[in-house]
C-alpha cells in the first residue's frame, strides 16, 4: 500500500484552487457577456467560454507550478501546493493539457478570433515564466486584457474589429488588476526576488496608479461608445467610485486585500451594464 493514500477529492478540490478560480470565472464572464453583446452565434459563445476558461485554468496551474518554491519559502499557506495538496509535477502536467486545449478550442473559432484569444494565454505564461520579476510586469496584463476583446468580437459573424474603446479599457481594466493583485504579496515577492513594476513604484504609488486605471477605464465604456452615455453607463461611473476608492487605499495594509476583489467586481459589472446598455461592439 502507498504511504500516502489517494484521495481524489481532495486533488481535485485542489486542482481547482490552484486555477485561482476567482479571476479565471471572472474573465471568462466577461468574454462569454461579451460575446453576446457582440452577436456571436449560441454554439460560438458556448467554444468562445470553453477555450477562455481552459486558458485561464492554464495559466493559475503554471502560476503555482512555477512558484512552487517561492511560495514554499514564504510559507504561503492558502496555497494548495504549499498545503501538500498537490504536486509541483500535476500541476505542470494539467498546465501543459489545458493549454494545448485551448489552443485547440481557440482556433476551433478561427485563425484572427484563436490567436488574439491565444494573446491572453501567452501572455499569462510570459509573465509567470519570468516577466512578473522585471519593470515590464505590466505588459502580459495590458497586451493581454486588450487582446481579449478583440479577439471575443473577432469571433463573430464576418470577424469584425472591435472597438478601439473596448479594446483600450481591456487593457487599462488588465493593468490596475495587475497592480491590484501584487499589492497584499509585496513583502513576500521582495523577500523571494521578485521586483515587477508594482514593487518597484512602492505601494502607496502603485495603489493609485491602478485606481487610476481602473477610473479611466470606467470613462472609457461610457464615453467611447456612439451616442451619448446611457443610463447604464451612468449607473458603472457610480460604480466605479467606490471600487476606485478602494483600490487608491491599497497601499495600505488593511485593505491590500480588497483592491483585486473590488477589480474583478467592478469588471463584471461594467461589462453587464455595457450590455445592458446595448453599445455596439461590432
Amino acid at each position: 500500500m502507498p504511504a500516502h493514500p489517494v484521495r481524489p477529492v481532495a486533488t481535485a478540490r485542489a486542482l481547482v484552487l490552484a486555477t485561482h478560480p476567482g479571476p479565471a470565472v471572472a474573465v471568462t464572464v466577461v468574454a462569454t457577456l461579451l460575446a453576446v453583446a457582440a452577436g456571436v452565434p449560441a454554439g460560438r459563445v458556448v467554444l468562445v467560454a470553453a477555450a477562455v476558461l481552459a486558458g485561464q485554468a492554464s495559466i493559475g496551474w503554471s502560476n503555482d507550478w512555477l512558484d512552487a518554491d517561492r511560495d514554499r519559502a514564504v510559507a504561503r499557506a492558502d496555497k494548495p501546493v504549499v498545503q501538500g495538496a498537490v504536486s509541483p509535477s500535476l500541476l505542470r502536467s494539467v498546465a501543459l493539457g489545458s493549454a494545448a486545449v485551448a489552443v485547440v478550442l481557440s482556433l476551433l473559432l478561427g485563425p484572427v478570433p484563436g490567436v488574439l484569444l491565444l494573446v491572453l494565454v501567452a501572455s499569462g505564461w510570459a509573465y509567470n515564466a519570468g516577466l512578473k520579476a522585471t519593470a515590464a510586469s505590466l505588459v502580459p496584463y495590458v497586451t493581454g486584457f486588450g487582446a481579449l476583446p478583440a479577439g471575443v468580437v473577432a469571433a463573430a459573424p464576418g470577424g469584425p474589429g472591435a472597438p478601439w474603446w473596448l479594446v483600450a479599457a481591456g487593457g487599462a481594466l488588465g493593468a490596475a488588476a495587475h497592480l491590484a493583485n501584487v499589492a497584499p504579496d509585496l513583502e513576500d515577492d521582495l523577500a523571494t526576488g521578485i521586483r515587477g513594476l508594482p514593487h518597484r513604484l512602492g505601494a502607496r504609488v502603485a495603489a493609485v496608479t491602478g485606481a487610476a486605471l481602473l477610473g479611466a477605464a470606467s470613462l472609457v465604456l461610457v464615453l467611447g461608445p456612439d451616442g451619448p452615455p446611457t443610463a447604464a453607463g451612468w449607473a458603472g461611473l457610480a460604480l466605479a467610485v467606490p471600487a476606485v476608492a478602494v483600490a487608491a487605499l491599497a497601499g495600505t495594509a488593511r485593505f491590500r486585500r480588497l483592491a483585486f476583489p473590488a477589480v474583478l467586481l467592478l469588471t463584471v459589472l461594467d461589462v453587464v451594464l455595457l450590455v445592458a446598455g446595448g453599445a455596439a461592439l461590432t
